[in-house]
């Protein structure tokens, strides 16, 4: 039987550069100016979004390992009807849903979806959870050519 591993060897060992990226990346999104669970569930509904396994598993992990409740966890998926999310943590979702989904009746990101969101967050966090976005963003490629193991750590499983 053979072995279960990613498509793709180690791509840090391919473009080295790639950790600088994603250090820079995970710096600046931990600036403090949005909390990290309004983040990891902005990360995994994009997870949800693109239908990846390694990223919903890797975001929902990092629910759990902060001590997220599971009805909360579970909750992103159906966020606009679910009672126990924030409204700026609805406003995060409806943002990286925006982002994802394409709205062929018009623009993405409405002038009122930013309305919103500039109620619920200032410049500074909102520009966070621009780069949130973008930082999962950057890395569904890497996770839906790649195909990474879900719930195996990027260390043990990239083949060498």
């Amino acid at each position: 039987m053979q072995e279960l591993q990613s498509r793709l060897p180690n791509p840090m060992r391919l473009v080295p550069e790639l950790g600088e990226i994603g250090g820079a990346l995970f710096r600046a999104t931990g600036n403090g100016s949005v909390p990290q669970t309004t983040i990891s569930m902005l990360q995994l509904r994009a997870g949800q979004i693109v239908g990846n396994d390694y990223l919903t598993t890797l975001h929902t992990g990092n629910l759990r390992k902060a001590g997220e409740a599971e009805e909360r966890i579970a909750a992103v998926a159906s966020w606009r009807a679910a009672a126990c999310l924030t409204d700026g943590e609805r406003i995060a979702l409806a943002l990286v849903e925006a982002v994802l989904t394409a709205n062929p009746s018009c623009e993405r990101v409405s002038d009122d979806l930013y309305a919103r969101a500039s109620q619920h967050y200032d410049d500074k966090a909102l520009t966070t959870l621009i780069m949130a976005i973008g930082q999962v963003c950057f890395f569904i490629p890497l996770a839906v050519i790649g195909k990474p193991l879900p719930g195996v750590s990027p260390a043990q499983q990239w083949r060498q």
